[in-house]
């Protein structure tokens, strides 16, 4: 009688083991990070809405490198405020969990559709350059992992639409064209 009993209580507490990491497999609560890249620095917040989506919000710098021409190889650069909102689907989350591979912070692949809004308050440029009012909305595909406890990296990539509003600028139409994204990012989550 004490066998099965025993027998009967392992595999209980096996199955509500089970059952509990199972459940665990979910975007965090609530992160708060920064992050830097190749071209600009963002600080941004993660906000569980289910169990594989989060709303993410961003606000920091885009950068952008030009040259003056060919002949006197002049590069200049430009950073400029933007403001990002993007739901992302944490798509493997659960997956991931179950291969045994870490899920902290978010560390899964996800898809989202980037809503990024570039303002024209001001810009930091080696020369005169401005930035006009636009709009962007990229899909994007991306992953995201940890290094130690707080050390992220990511790496998204997207095709979408911007919307450039010039006629307050004196031009005689707004501009719309397609817009590619290309996240190459490292940083340091709280």
């Amino acid at each position: 009688m004490q066998l099965k009993h025993l027998l009967l209580t392992t595999a209980l507490a096996f199955g509500a083991t089970s059952m509990a990491t199972a459940q665990d497999a979910s975007v965090e609560k609530s992160i708060y990070g920064i992050q830097t890249g190749f071209l600009g620095i963002w600080a941004h917040n993660e906000s569980r809405i289910a169990d594989k989506f989060a709303i993410r919000s961003e606000i920091g710098f885009d950068a952008g490198l030009f040259g003056s021409g060919f002949s006197n190889n002049n590069l200049g650069y430009v950073l400029t405020p933007v403001l990002t909102v993007e739901p992302r689907w944490y798509y493997n989350i659960k997956r991931r969990d179950t291969k045994g591979r870490r899920t902290a912070n978010n560390s899964a692949n996800f898809l989202t559709a980037k809503i990024n809004y570039h303002p024209d308050w001001f810009t930091i440029s080696s020369d005169d350059r401005w930035v006009h009012n636009q709009i962007a909305v990229i899909p994007t595909w991306g992953i995201r992992r940890v290094i130690g406890k707080h050390f992220t990296y990511e790496t998204a990539i997207g095709l979408g639409y911007r919307y450039t509003f010039r006629k307050s600028y004196g031009f005689s139409t707004n501009l719309g064209e397609a817009a590619f994204d290309l996240d190459l990012r490292i940083g340091y989550t709280f």
